[in-house]
């Protein structure tokens, strides 16, 4: 698999990103299109679904990324492998998330995974972070009952953040009350992996839809 490089960073409050993306037509997206759904928002170069995809076929993915030419690539793999249970869009989260859910049939999504987002250390740029109060709010409005959230992150202060904006929404349930010691999918991220191998931690939290 050839890698395609491309910048790391990605505003997403500046005029390129603030159009919405029209929903896909999901009966000629995915093959059996009644099969649940794990989202994955911010799916970088999208290798976790892809392994995901091979692994649970019963499963529909959609990961979302704001990096065009990520997304091409990732779509190209995905053509090349034969996976008729994955796709990958070219979108802002921020602005198409609630758009995208909505089209879905109710109860189809029953899994979401944000995972290492791009922290924006800086105070002024926090707020191009993709974990908004709004997001939470679509989330909640659109995954079914018993559904979960898992949130990953290799810097404290984003896994907090991201944590209490969960913890803060009635419709979410923390499942443990301390980080989670392990990650409860069976595929890890690249970040995930190399962030391991320094011996740094991860810090995790895992929610339900109540």
């Amino acid at each position: 698999m050839s890698i395609v490089r491309v910048r790391e960073h990605v505003n997403p409050l500046s005029k390129k990103y603030q159009t919405p993306i029209t929903p896909p037509d999901w009966q000629t997206v995915y093959a059996l299109p009644d099969q649940p759904l794990h989202l994955d928002i911010g799916c970088g170069k999208g290798r976790f679904l892809l392994e995901m995809a091979r692994q649970q076929p019963d499963w529909n993915f959609l990961g979302l990324e704001i990096r065009e030419p990520l997304v091409a690539q990732a779509n190209r793999w995905r053509e090349e492998l034969g996976l008729v249970n994955l796709f990958y869009l070219f979108c802002n989260a921020n602005n198409s998330l609630g758009p995208l859910l909505e089209s879905l049939p109710a109860g189809l999504l029953q899994r979401v995974t944000i995972q290492f987002p791009d922290p924006w250390f800086k105070r002024k740029h926090q707020k191009r972070r993709v974990v908004q109060p709004e997001i939470v709010i679509v989330l909640a409005n659109a995954l079914s009952t018993g559904g979960s959230v898992l949130l990953q992150s290799d810097v404290e202060a984003v896994a907090v953040e991201m944590r209490d904006r969960f913890d803060n929404h009635p419709a979410f349930t923390r499942q443990h009350r301390d980080w989670l010691a392990d990650n409860p999918m069976p595929v890890p991220t690249e970040r995930e992996v190399s962030t391991l191998k320094r011996g740094e931690p991860v810090y995790r939290a895992l929610f339900l839809r109540t």
